[in-house]
């Protein structure tokens, strides 16, 4: 089966996003979307033995170089964005050739970073590997790095190409990977969807068992959700701010921690906890409803709490350098209800320390 999803002319511009088993070894999809000579594939050295080559002879008598950069948030960072920065250069690559992003999170918003700003930007796609990438990362044109100080600090809106998502990556991710994408693919339904919350409680597991149906049927539904808050918001002045339920919180843990304890996904998960945590102490969330969004993220195989030694303070501080902060006041996605969300700056500091406390972080 293949879908395709196309972002309407009101954004900055349309492109595809095609969902397929088999997808990357379709000559006629690369000469159709990848015209260009020069091609420089970012990848990491777990996914590259995997794919790499079945991608370079789909692309045809093309001049391709390889940029491999570590495995891990950590290495979201300048220092390997410099080096596919050096390896354009020193190949002579220009403006027209096109980037491919091969790999996950990490990898799709280095490269997509490289490719806003090499020679003030130039084409790439996304081939994401990660049911996290294809269900979140790969679509909307938000790319970057860290910053010692902060998650995703640096960074441009850059919107790819296209969007090459080939499912049979899920069978070779491992089973932490793909829970943790699952965090994503969760937070729709919290946000704005309770017919898809609803339709995951029921689902979960035959998507553990990667049942290919319902993975295209899950990975097609986020995209388009994705795809329409983009279109209505494509530079998150309101709207998309809501697809960062759970974030404030859940970059907060990545920060402090280094990247090094949880996958993103995971920390999304206890985030997304820590917000329904939230919403029930101020009663806009009934016990009822936080028990399911506990048990559907247990039966994703997430955490939903912690037991490091981070402190409540630590975690709330460290709440202070995520991106939607205004004039030193927080901006968190709140829920409203099941499937409910909005943006709410005036939640009590009191509040927003309880909710933490009851996921689990120390306490001095």
């Amino acid at each position: 089966m293949q879908l395709s999803l196309q972002l309407p002319p009101a954004a900055a511009h349309s492109y595809p996003i095609l969902i397929e088993s088999g997808l990357w070894r379709q000559a006629d999809v690369w000469r159709q979307l990848a015209p260009h000579r020069q091609v420089c594939i970012v990848s990491n050295p777990s996914v590259a033995p995997l794919y790499l080559a079945q991608i370079k002879a789909a692309l045809g008598d093309k001049e391709i170089i390889e940029v491999l950069i570590p495995d891990g948030e950590q290495y979201k960072n300048l220092e390997e964005y410099a080096k596919v920065l050096d390896a354009l250069i020193a190949h002579r690559f220009g403006r027209d050739a096109l980037i491919i992003a091969l790999g996950g999170g990490v990898v799709g918003d280095l490269a997509g970073f490289a490719a806003a700003s090499y020679q003030r930007g130039m084409d790439f796609i996304q081939c994401p590997t990660t049911l996290l990438a294809q269900v979140d990362s790969s679509v909307g044109g938000k790319t970057g790095v860290n910053h010692p100080s902060g998650k995703n600090m640096i960074g441009a809106f850059h919107q790819p190409l296209a969007v090459l998502i080939d499912i049979d990556t899920l069978n070779t991710l491992p089973a932490r990977e793909f829970s943790a994408g699952l965090a994503e693919v969760i937070k729709y339904g919290l946000i704005n969807d309770i017919a898809f919350f609803e339709w995951l409680e029921s689902n979960i597991g035959g998507i553990m068992a990667k049942d290919k149906k319902l993975l295209i049927k899950a990975i097609a539904h986020c995209c388009q959700n994705k795809a329409d808050v983009v279109c209505a918001d494509e530079k998150e002045h309101g709207q998309r701010t809501l697809l960062n339920l759970g974030h404030t919180f859940g970059h907060a843990l990545e920060s402090i921690s280094l990247y090094r304890l949880w996958k993103h996904g995971e920390a999304v998960a206890i985030g997304m906890r820590m917000a329904a945590e939230l919403a029930h102490l101020r009663g806009e969330l009934k016990a009822s409803e936080l028990t399911r969004i506990i048990a559907l993220l247990q039966a994703a195989q997430l955490p939903i709490d912690m037991d490091e030694e981070f402190s409540v303070e630590e975690v709330y501080n460290a709440m202070f350098l995520d991106k939607k902060v205004r004039s030193g006041k927080l901006r968190l996605v709140a829920m409203s209800g099941l499937g409910q969300c909005r943006i709410d700056d005036e939640i009590p500091a009191e509040q927003i320390l309880a909710a933490i406390r009851l996921a689990g972080v120390r306490h001095d």
